[in-house]
């Protein structure tokens, strides 16, 4: 032991203390900053008044548990609708989930013969792959408006335009004369 290493006990001066003995110390200064205060001091968390009983009613923030919590895993969708709606994006995502899901909104049968073509100050375009399902879906306008309110919410889509297919032209080539086309050479 060299004589740097501790100061002589006699002279009245504190050794300067290092890892353990330093944490020790301050433990120990805590404590009784505790105690001064009125705290009840030992080891870990304090103990609630009411035994058991208390206890089981109390929440514990230590951890999960059985029951359901905010630390628990969430469910993808449910956290991203929680940020669409803090950033202002819940219109947009609405929108969109109209287009995306369509099959799923409007019904497989729906959607197999219509398709969604664009969106636009809550008019949504649809078109329909025959005249026939064109004046179907003219028929059932509030039917699919009700079930587009149901899947994304309300005033989302406020209106339809419907169009069928486009008809095959007749203009071919780059002269054509006005008129009725090649229909008045029938007759």
């Amino acid at each position: 032991m060299t004589d740097d290493d501790a100061t002589p006990p006699g002279n009245g001066e504190v050794p300067e203390l290092k890892g353990v003995d330093l944490a020790r110390r301050a433990l120990e200064d805590a404590r009784a900053a505790a105690k001064a205060s009125g705290k009840s001091v030992g080891q870990g968390r304090s103990s609630p008044t009411g035994g058991v009983r208390a206890l089981r009613g109390r929440r514990r923030r230590g951890w999960s548990g059985a029951g359901p919590d905010d630390r628990d895993p969430q469910a993808f969708g449910a956290l991203a609708n929680s940020i669409a709606s803090k950033r202002g994006w819940s219109a947009k995502v609405s929108e969109g989930a109209v287009l995306g899901r369509w099959p799923s909104v409007v019904g497989e049968d729906i959607s197999a013969h219509a398709d969604p073509t664009g969106l636009k100050d809550g008019v949504l375009s649809i078109s329909a792959e025959s005249t026939a399902w064109a004046t179907q879906l003219r028929l059932m306008q509030s039917q699919i408006l009700a079930k587009i309110a149901a899947a994304v919410g309300h005033g989302v889509v406020t209106s339809l335009r419907i169009t069928g297919p486009t008809t095959q032209s007749w203009r071919k080539g780059e002269r054509h004369v006005r008129g009725r086309g090649p229909r008045d050479t029938y007759g």
